[in-house]
């Protein structure tokens, strides 16, 4: 069985260097919020994981974006997910606050999985978020030049909007205990944001599909290595690459963690971390941004929380 999950390792990492080297130089903005700590709570991008543990986890982040610019990105989530005890299913739920500039979107969300096994030690899931999506739009953040369209009182222009849609995501994960592979898609419905009457047309969101992919190698009893590669695309823009690498100091009561982060043409991050009693954690990622906007920065911080229930199977 190693043979086989070595074959599918293997045909993964060999589409994955193809994808990054296929990748088109240019950076666009993601509609969805930024972790540079994806790999401690994959949930958030993939609905399907829910309930493929066998215990409950809590995982909050905060992460603020390009510290010094004014408006810049800045992120909140909160999760919790895990297993049914007696059936091979999962449910989780999550929140999250996405602020850009005069722009915010905060999310409630409800997930169901279910999982099967497929041989000895491999084994896959589908799941299925369904929530609700709020969409703000701050007027008096908006540069309307020195004439304003007279069509328009700027009363009306610079007032706070608020949109109420519905949101779904949906996801696939094949995973073992030693790799895993996911495959999930976002704002399923691409809803059409109105904000002001015509001629002003309204925005609409687009989908996201995500691929990831993870590899855990244990060299002893007490160092452990694990990387991850998360490629990220949204309709009609070029596709972001995510790759992420790990090592983990193993002791009885603690673990401790460093690790490297590289989005391609965008990003380097440094990450630390420390789990005490495996179930308290506390992790810390650094970006240093690759692209102009550097110069007028002092880097991204992001810092995540974790508890971890006890085993329920």
């Amino acid at each position: 069985m190693k043979t086989l999950s070595t074959a599918i390792l293997q045909k993964f990492t060999i589409v994955g260097i193809i994808l990054c080297l296929l990748t088109p130089s240019t950076t666009v903005a993601q509609e969805i919020p930024q972790y540079t700590q994806f790999m401690f709570n994959p949930y958030l991008f993939n609905p399907a994981i829910a309930g493929t543990l066998n215990h409950y986890q809590v995982r909050a982040n905060n992460r603020n974006q390009w510290v010094g610019i004014n408006d810049a990105p800045f992120s909140v989530s909160a999760s919790i997910y895990g297993p049914f005890t007696k059936y091979d299913m999962g449910w989780g739920a999550y929140i999250t606050n996405d602020v850009t500039g005069p722009t915010a979107k905060t999310n409630f969300m409800g997930t169901y999985a279910y999982n099967m096994m497929l041989t000895d030690d491999i084994r896959v899931s589908g799941g299925i978020s369904f929530g609700m999506m709020l969409y703000r739009l701050d007027g008096t953040k908006l540069k309307l030049g020195e004439e304003a369209d007279p069509v328009y009182d700027p009363a009306i222009i610079n007032s706070t909007k608020t949109l109420v849609t519905p949101d779904a995501s949906i996801g696939f994960y094949l995973y073992s205990t030693s790799f895993n592979v996911g495959l999930s898609a976002h704002q399923l419905f691409g809803q059409r944001l109105k904000f002001y009457p015509k001629p002003i047309e309204p925005n609409r969101l687009k989908q996201h599909i995500m691929l990831s992919g993870g590899y855990w190698l244990s060299l002893n009893r007490n160092m452990e290595i694990e990387t991850s590669l998360l490629l990220k695309y949204m309709f009609g823009n070029p596709m972001q690459v995510e790759v992420n690498g790990k090592f983990t100091y193993l002791q009885k009561d603690y673990n401790v963690w460093s690790g490297l982060s590289v989005r391609y043409k965008d990003a380097i991050a440094i990450m630390v971390g420390f789990t005490w009693q495996k179930k308290y954690m506390i992790g810390y990622s650094f970006d240093w941004s690759l692209l102009g906007i550097r110069k007028y920065n002092s880097g991204s911080h992001e810092v995540m929380f974790g508890y971890n229930f006890d085993k329920l199977k």
